[in-house]
């Protein structure tokens, strides 16, 4: 891969501006780079190597040559209202899950609030970032990184402690290669076709209706325990509950063992298949 087969590759998708890189540390960071220095809405960063790449708490996700996609999709100056960034992990984990489903019918489901889940096991992910002027939406940078070969999965990628759900990759389920540049177009014609479809209700239950884990009890850990986390979720630092929907604004719904109604906003919640053999509500 290099900069003249990724243009040819997304020609038809009229983005303003392709960066390729073989080697960054995150394509996030350059995309924040960019915007300072004047990144145009519906920049594109890609690279075939990243070093030093993050997810949801900071988690470290490193991809080695030709394994992954990795990339970052700027927009700027938003088309959308505000009140709708909390909708855009579900729009990056969309666009990746409807590029599988059609192009090799894979079982895509999303975890919320930005896994990329594959046989309930973590394929990629989605990692959203905004700059903002004062309460004025500046740009967002929508990050995206999967696991595509054996390799990017290999023990020398994964650091232990930051791994809270086991991990698979995209070859392993269709038992042949994949072309990258192919899947990459497909995601972001996915991404393309909703960015503009994202303050409408079709946005929301198709979300919803991708949802792993819906209607199933399941384990419920904080990302970081507060100090009283009740103050702000009313979940105890372990919870058993059921994941049941969204809110408008993206919000995981679940309902503890309790019978309390709870929801999340900011992706503080972790979320695993409740243990078996546990002794829980019917659900109804």
């Amino acid at each position: 891969m290099d900069q003249d087969s990724l243009e040819a590759a997304l020609v038809d998708l009229n983005l303003p501006d392709i960066r390729f890189f073989q080697s960054v540390g995150s394509t996030n960071d350059e995309a924040s780079k960019w915007i300072e220095a004047g990144a145009p809405h519906l920049g594109f960063i890609m690279a075939d190597e990243q070093t030093a790449g993050r997810g949801r708490s900071m988690h470290h996700w490193v991809s080695d040559p030709g394994t992954c996609l990795a990339f970052s999709l700027i927009l700027l100056s938003p088309p959308f209202d505000s009140q709708f960034f909390s909708r855009l992990s579900g729009l990056g984990a969309l666009a990746v899950r409807g590029a599988l489903q059609r192009k090799y019918s894979l079982p895509v489901q999303v975890k919320w609030p930005n896994d990329i889940l594959l046989n309930q096991k973590k394929a990629g992910g989605v990692l959203v970032e905004a700059q903002w002027n004062g309460d004025n939406l500046k740009a967002v940078i929508i990050g995206i990184g999967i696991n595509i070969a054996p390799e990017s999965i290999a023990a020398v990628n994964l650091i232990p402690s930051d791994l809270n759900f086991p991990v698979t990759y995209i070859e392993s389920s269709l038992g042949y290669p994949v072309d990258r540049l192919e899947l990459l177009h497909a995601i972001l014609h996915e991404l393309l076709f909703w960015l503009p479809r994202i303050s409408i209700q079709d946005f929301i239950r198709e979300w919803e209706s991708s949802l792993a884990f819906r209607d199933q009890w399941v384990e419920l850990s904080y990302t970081d325990t507060p100090t009283n986390p009740q103050d702000r979720t009313g979940i105890t630092p372990t919870e058993v509950g059921k994941v049941i929907g969204l809110t408008q604004d993206g919000s995981i719904k679940i309902v503890t063992k309790a019978g309390k109604l709870v929801t999340d906003s900011v992706g503080e919640i972790h979320i695993r298949p409740a243990v078996t053999g546990q002794s829980l509500p019917p659900l109804d």
